[in-house]
């Protein structure tokens, strides 16, 4: 259908995050798309995203949050290679770990509003 290569979008702020993990809700656990809009879109794309998003707010975020949303992250990404085909309660694993990162940046973003940033 569409001749064109994945482009990694990397998110630039919590709004975008939030979004980020909101598609990895509905793509879990392989990320892979059927459409063909993205194609070569995967796991490794989908988290090398997320992972550089983090990245690149680390200094907005926190030495604390960020190691905490990184290792989520990273624990979240096992639990949906252990379940490519969603049979078992690894899938319902990670997605409960996108919940935890979503309350995270929840209460990031509290902060930064009470604070003027």
């Amino acid at each position: 259908m569409f001749n064109r290569p994945y482009k990694p979008y990397i998110p630039r702020s919590i709004g975008e995050i939030m979004d980020k993990l909101g598609s990895m809700m509905l793509y879990s656990p392989t990320f892979e798309d059927d459409s063909g809009y993205f194609p070569g879109r995967n796991i490794d794309t989908i988290f090398f995203e997320l992972n550089e998003g983090l990245k690149a707010l680390r200094k907005k975020l926190g030495e604390e949050r960020y190691a905490a949303l990184v290792a989520l992250s990273d624990r979240m990404r096992a639990h949906f290679e252990a379940d490519p085909e969603n049979k078992t309660d690894d899938t319902l694993k990670g997605r409960a770990l996108i919940h935890e990162m979503e309350g995270l940046l929840i209460n990031r973003k509290g902060k930064a509003a009470n604070n003027g940033e």
